[in-house]
């Protein structure tokens, strides 16, 4: 019976707390004033890209036998273009970039930049650039971009992704018959075996 009793306190004290204030929804909420002079509202999210841009463009540009150079930087990325003489060649432009690459490898801003200069590319950049600058951005800049540098990367050996977990050989073992496989690895056991008894 104390225990019903008990019980029933509880219920009681339960919802005894729960009647609270309730929101009015004719109440209005208080508000403050809140001054505000000079505000001037940018887009200042691509204004440190397009100065680390213009840097690396004139940094380029600074390098003996490049006319002009344009510049693009996507976070710490960028693709720098440089314009050289059309007569020149290919040895002597693949040396003018070499350099405009280690002029650019000590500065934070380039030491992840890709160097093209081919005349078409350099045209695309310096479209880009001038959209970035009037506030354009979006996916199909950096579509356009990643084209860019999928044209111009080689695939490097060290760049390919590979999966560690798998090994090739072992796979090839048990692609054979459970009987052939024994047989190879007591093959593979007695020369090698025998290999080192010589």
């Amino acid at each position: 019976m104390k225990i019903i009793i008990y019980m029933l306190m509880l219920c009681f004290v339960i919802t005894g707390c729960s009647i609270g204030k309730k929101d009015n929804p004719n109440e209005k909420p208080e508000q403050k004033n809140v001054s505000m002079k000079n505000v001037t509202y940018t887009n200042k999210s691509n204004k440190p890209n397009e100065k680390a841009a213009d840097h690396l463009a004139s940094l380029a540009a600074s390098i003996p036998g490049v006319n002009d150079a344009t510049a693009v930087v996507v976070g710490k990325y960028a693709v720098v273009g440089i314009d050289v003489k059309a007569k020149l060649d290919r040895t002597r432009v693949e040396s003018i970039k070499y350099s405009v690459a280690e002029s650019l490898k000590n500065d934070p801003n380039g030491a992840n930049a890709v160097v093209v200069a081919d005349v078409d590319t350099y045209e695309r950049l310096k479209q880009i650039g001038k959209q970035i600058k009037k506030g354009k951005t979006g996916e199909g800049i950096l579509d356009e971009l990643a084209a860019i540098v999928g044209r111009v990367m080689p695939q490097v050996p060290n760049d390919m992704i590979e999966n560690r977990e798998t090994n090739p050989i072992k796979d090839n073992d048990k692609q054979l018959p459970k009987n052939e496989e024994q047989e190879l690895r007591k093959e593979q056991e007695d020369q090698s075996n025998n290999h080192l008894k010589k």
